[in-house]
């Protein structure tokens, strides 16, 4: 490949971070070298609907301004067509991916049409359930009080059973319940998950020193949990305030030698 990869923004203990788009670090990262990818991309939050037609939010309006970098207002088309390459990339490069999605205006029509793509490639789907959804915005709409989980593993084989797992038979549900406000609360971003979630995914499907990435790494949750559990990690990130907050939540975790 002609271009390499830059320089770092952090890159300490076996944790690395980029700050970039994920799509130029993705192609660039050596093949089926990562154990599992975990994330939760954009939620594409700032579209809505009027008149019947997908349209991006007033810039004056105060909901949903994580990103400076990013309008989060993608045409349903071109969010489509981002986060079913990024799939195809992180494919490439891990054989099992933890995606965390919310099933809201801007971003459903593309996920059910991502899910019918891999529908081989998902071996199942966990639910995160929160405990309390926020109250829906616009009447004759369901309060969202849960995520989901879409689990993929490559090669695709038939059926549910994971060709690589840490856990044991009867101990793992589909029902994960992290209350939403057990998320980090920290100066910074709105919507992150809690720490619990990956966590999880490493004890379930990566276990210690396991090799880690998260695209869409935000202010670091996932790269925290995989230092406590000795892991590898990186993160990719394009909004840079979100490299500085998760650089910083690193360094304040110090682990037992």
């Amino acid at each position: 490949c002609s271009m390499s990869l830059p320089t770092p923004y952090y890159d300490e203990g076996g944790i690395t971070i980029y700050h970039a788009d994920c799509r130029d670090i993705l192609p660039h990262l050596p093949t089926n070298t990562i154990k599992l990818a975990i994330t939760s991309p954009p939620y594409n939050m700032r579209t809505r609907i009027r008149n019947g037609k997908y349209t991006e939010r007033e810039r004056s309006e105060h909901f949903s301004k994580k990103y400076a970098q990013f309008p989060d207002a993608l045409p349903i088309q071109e969010y489509y067509e981002f986060h079913k390459d990024v799939v195809r990339q992180l494919l490439l490069i891990t054989n099992l991916i933890f995606i965390n999605i919310q099933i809201v205006t801007g971003s459903k029509e593309a996920w059910f049409r991502i899910i019918g793509d891999y529908s081989e490639t998902i071996k199942d789907v966990i639910v995160w359930d929160k405990g309390h959804g926020q109250p829906a915005m616009h009447d004759a709409v369901i309060n969202r009080a849960s995520e989901l989980i879409l689990a993929l593993e490559s090669p695709k084989t038939s059926g549910r059973a994971f060709s690589n797992s840490c856990f044991k038979r009867g101990t793992m549900q589909d029902v994960w319940r992290f209350n939403s406000i057990e998320s980090y609360s920290g100066e910074g971003h709105a919507a992150t998950f809690p720490l619990g979630l990956p966590a999880k995914i490493i004890r379930g499907w990566g276990g210690k020193y396991s090799h880690v990435i998260d695209p869409f790494c935000g202010t670091g949750t996932t790269l925290l949990a995989a230092k406590r559990s000795y892991c590898f990690a990186t993160g990719i990130e394009i909004e840079e305030k979100y490299c500085e907050i998760a650089v910083r939540r690193l360094a304040q975790e110090v682990l037992p030698l």
